[in-house]
């Protein structure tokens, strides 16, 4: 069997550090520990290699437990820990408009013609939909839980609905595999991508604006958010040397 060449192969390992390690941080920014987030990560990977099939249905249907099942359950957990009944909504609305976008893009781009290139050739759809999903996340979901959510299950909605689009129109042949591709499919770099884009652009917006928002916040949650040094009190462990915990406009994560 012939082998892949050794610069291939450093590209790859490569490139798999910056993957994962990116995921690590995106991850770390949503407050989840050093451990949880490894965890994570761990379970995306070994989960790839496990598929698990739905059956009952006319076409074959399959949820791959690190593409699939982790990035929802990880979703799950942090509706639940969302600061605010607006953020969990916001995070909500924000998975449906990411889910009739991304398929309002699919839809223009590769109707009609195979991919990976489709109707314009901009680009495969392993990397446009998570493009797509990650940057509706960030606007819809705002704050990097709520980004995170949106990007995650707007792509899980997309695939559900994928799967009710071939019963609708009876087609003879057709196959839905959710998070098909572990590690690596659209519903976990979306989600990746809408975190990171939060973290970006908040950060930025925090340093031209001279720190998070504090007008109409309570005092526990400006306490949180200050950096270590900005106030006579001592800082809250959860808030100290974590950076800000702000995303577009300031809004807590």
């Amino acid at each position: 069997m012939t082998g892949f060449p050794v610069g291939i192969t450093a590209l790859i390992v490569v490139s798999l550090l910056i993957f994962f390690g990116l995921a690590h941080r995106a991850l770390d920014r949503m407050r989840l520990t050093d451990r949880g987030a490894l965890a994570v990560i761990v379970a995306l990977i070994i989960g790839s290699f496990i598929s698990i099939p739905i059956p009952g249905g006319r076409y074959p249907v399959s949820i791959n437990v690190g593409g699939g099942l982790v990035p929802l359950g990880l979703a799950i957990y942090l509706l639940a820990r969302a600061g605010t009944a607006a953020e969990r909504l916001r995070a909500l609305f924000g998975a449906g408009v990411t889910a009739l976008v991304v398929y309002a893009v699919g839809s223009l781009v590769m109707r009609g013609l195979p991919e990976p290139g489709g109707r314009y050739e901009i680009l495969d759809a392993l990397w446009l939909y998570p493009l797509v999903a990650g940057v509706m996340g960030y606007l819809a979901g705002r704050s990097r839980r709520a980004a995170f959510v949106s990007a995650t299950l707007g792509l899980l909605a997309l695939d559900v609905g994928y799967y009710f689009w071939l019963v609708s129109r009876g087609a003879p042949a057709g196959r839905v595999a959710i998070g098909g591709a572990g590690a690596f499919d659209a519903i976990v770099m979306g989600g990746i991508l809408a975190v990171l884009l939060a973290e970006v652009v908040g950060e930025v917006r925090e340093r031209l604006q001279g720190g998070p928002s504090e007008k109409g916040r309570p005092e526990a949650l400006l306490k949180a958010l200050r950096k270590p040094g900005l106030d006579t009190g001592t800082a809250d462990q959860d808030g100290a040397g974590e950076g800000s915990e702000t995303g577009k406009g300031g809004s807590l994560q």
